[in-house]
């Protein structure tokens, strides 16, 4: 009898304190469940972002002003127009004219392609320009160097080179402190206190090269006549074609007599940076 009830006891006092546990509720397919608002649309952006291939003959300047154009103005919120970005393609070492127009039309496929380069003692421009007017790659060609662009927007220039960059890249150096030591020791980069330099000089980079294109001797090149027209060419993808400058040069104006001049100004004003 004890015993029974110590067991009783003992089954007692375990469950003093507990809680009855309660069933598990099963889950039931097809239960509806209760209704969340939509997320909002996300805004609506007309300005979709053009994207550029362009070919760099050099291996530093070039890119990096590109990267500069990216950063400051990619973003549309400048100079209200359409966002852009970009995209250098150069090598170590550089390119020559020909394997630049080449390597950009195999980076950039369907897409846009530019292209980047300069008189520089160059043989095989005539090869580049015929290969980039194939595959409708637009040219930015300066006589005697890039540089020659970036000098432009500190003042103007003239004077035949015959291919010679040494007269623009002294002048460059003195035309702004931040440029004092280009060139030396191999620092040809447009980073810091470069681009600052360059701020808000696109216009006057513009206006200088358009200049130069009437001073052409060819004699019958106009820079009135650097008007805007279709970006198209035979077999080019449909696309909404973005408006391209023409360079204001004539048509049988030898490109190698172009001395001096630079065509980077066209990729600016196609970009929206710079009214035409």
């Amino acid at each position: 009898m004890s015993t029974w009830g110590g067991q009783q006891g003992h089954t007692e006092d375990e469950g003093l304190g507990e809680e009855p546990k309660r069933p598990k509720r099963k889950s039931r397919k097809g239960e509806a469940r209760p209704l969340e608002a939509p997320a909002p649309p996300p805004p609506a952006d007309t300005r979709a972002q053009r994207v550029l291939y362009v070919g760099c003959e050099g291996e530093s300047t070039e890119p990096d002003y590109l990267n500069y154009l990216n950063e400051r103005f990619g973003d549309g919120s400048l100079t209200g127009g359409r966002k852009f970005h970009i995209q250098p393609v150069f090598a170590d070492n550089g390119l020559t004219p020909a394997r630049a127009v080449a390597a950009v039309q195999a980076e950039a496929e369907e897409d846009e392609a530019w292209v980047l380069f300069d008189r520089d003692q160059h043989h095989d421009i005539p090869e580049a320009l015929d290969l980039a007017a194939k595959t409708g790659t637009e040219v930015c060609f300066s006589h005697p160097s890039f540089e020659l662009w970036l000098l432009l927007h500190f003042q103007m220039f003239g004077g035949k080179r015959s291919g010679s960059s040494k007269h623009v890249v002294d002048a460059l150096r003195k035309a702004d402190p931040a440029f004092k030591k280009f060139d030396k020791r191999n620092n040809k980069s447009v980073k810091d206190g470069r681009r600052t330099a360059l701020e808000e000089k696109e216009s006057d980079a513009v206006r200088n090269a358009r200049s130069m294109v009437g001073q052409c001797e060819h004699g019958t090149c106009k820079a009135k006549s650097t008007r805007k027209d279709r970006y198209q060419w035979e077999g080019a993808p449909e696309r909404p074609d973005p408006l391209i400058p023409h360079s204001g040069h004539a048509a049988d104006c030898p490109v190698l007599g172009r001395d001096p001049s630079t065509d980077v100004w066209r990729l600016l004003v196609s970009l929206e940076i710079v009214d035409a």
